[in-house]
Order: structure tokens, then C-alpha cells, then sequence
């Protein structure tokens, strides 16, 4: 059975327009230092989202208490929040030849586990998010990220991964930004449709 995933908070009808707050790489905190650490060992030699995912289990269940699992999940919620914007969106919509809701989630979560550097990248510009991608490892999706605190804390306490979500962090989001166009987003961004080919089929 498939795992349950947390609920999402859903994004306004009217997307608010971009938040003028510091990027993350202007306002960092030294306690995220440690979060991005174990992103960053977790993708040694981790070469699909499964065997990230199946890294950062074990590095956290060895390495954190349970309350410093939850920390960890509270700082993976927080940088999706702040990358939850539409032009990255219509970034990963090329990328990936389309993109759903849950399919722009699984990418951030993919963005993320590419590492700090990468991903503050993108928030500066969009299409960094594309920077050293092959377009033939497509889909640059992650869902698994999404369950390896829950998986975490469940090894470390004994308990289920329904106890975890009942205590588990929830942070708040908001769609930054206007929509983009399905119809005009390869004409805006040339170069991305030229590396991944101008597709058009949904994720």
C-alpha cells in the first residue's frame, strides 16, 4: 500500500506575487548547515532518487534523535516553501516535458537533493535548476524525500509512520508569482526547450 503522504496546503486562486524576503543564501542560518551536510552525503554515490532517499534514512536514523528528525523535516518543508514559486514551475514544466501539481512537488524535492549550491542557484535564476542536467535522466522528480523523515523516525522510535504524522510539522505555503502559459512558456525560456526538446507531454 502505497505510503500516506502528508496533506498539502493548497495554493491561493490567486497566486500572490513574488515575496520580496532574503533568499535563502543571503539570510542562511549555521543550523541549516547541518541539514544541507546530510543532503550532501546522502547523494555520494546515490545515483537514482531511491537510493538518496534510502541514505538519508540511515544517515538520520544514526545520526539524529527524534526530535532532530523533526527539525530536519521542518527545514525540508521550509525550502520547498521558498522555491514554491511559478517561475521554477515553468522551469520544471520544460524539463520534464510538463508538470502537475504533484509533479512540481517531486521536482522541488528532486531540486533539493541536488544539493545547497544547486538549489540557491535556481532561486537567483530559474533555469539553473537545468545547469548539468542530462535531458535523458528525465524525470527530475524526488518523491521519496518526502517520506524519509517519516521513515526515520519510525526506525529510531519503533513506532509507525501514521505516529509520525500526526505530530509531524506542517509549514505553511503559498504559489509565489503569476501563472505561467502553457501555451508561450518554450517561447519564454529558448534555451531550456532547445536542450529538452520542446516536449509537451504531462508528468
Amino acid at each position: 500500500m502505497p505510503e500516506k503522504k502528508r496533506a498539502k496546503t493548497p495554493a491561493p486562486s490567486k497566486p500572490a506575487r513574488p515575496s520580496t524576503r532574503k533568499a535563502p543564501a543571503e539570510r542562511a542560518a549555521t543550523g541549516d548547515d547541518r541539514w544541507w551536510d546530510l543532503i550532501e552525503r546522502s547523494r555520494k554515490g546515490a545515483a537514482e532518487a531511491q537510493a538518496q532517499a534510502d541514505r538519508l534514512i540511515a544517515l538520520m536514523t544514526r545520526e539524529l534523535t527524534a526530535g532532530e528528525i523533526l527539525a530536519f523535516d521542518t527545514f525540508l518543508q521550509e525550502r520547498i516553501r521558498d522555491a514554491f514559486r511559478s517561475d521554477l514551475w515553468a522551469v520544471a514544466y520544460i524539463m520534464n516535458g510538463g508538470c502537475s501539481d504533484d509533479g512540481f512537488d517531486y521536482f522541488l524535492g528532486w531540486l533539493i537533493c541536488k544539493g545547497r549550491k544547486h538549489y540557491e542557484a535556481a532561486l537567483v535564476d530559474p533555469e539553473a535548476a537545468a545547469k548539468g542536467v542530462d535531458p535523458d535522466d528525465e524525470p527530475f522528480e524526488n518523491e521519496v524525500v518526502y517520506y524519509a523523515p517519516a521513515r526515520a523516525w519510525a526506525a529510531k522510535t519503533g513506532k509507525s509512520s501514521d505516529d509520525y504524522y500526526a505530530i509531524a510539522p506542517q509549514v505553511p505555503r503559498e504559489l509565489l508569482g503569476e501563472d505561467f502559459d502553457e501555451d508561450t512558456v518554450y517561447d519564454e525560456h529558448p534555451k531550456l526547450a532547445r536542450k529538452f526538446d520542446g516536449g509537451a507531454a504531462s508528468c
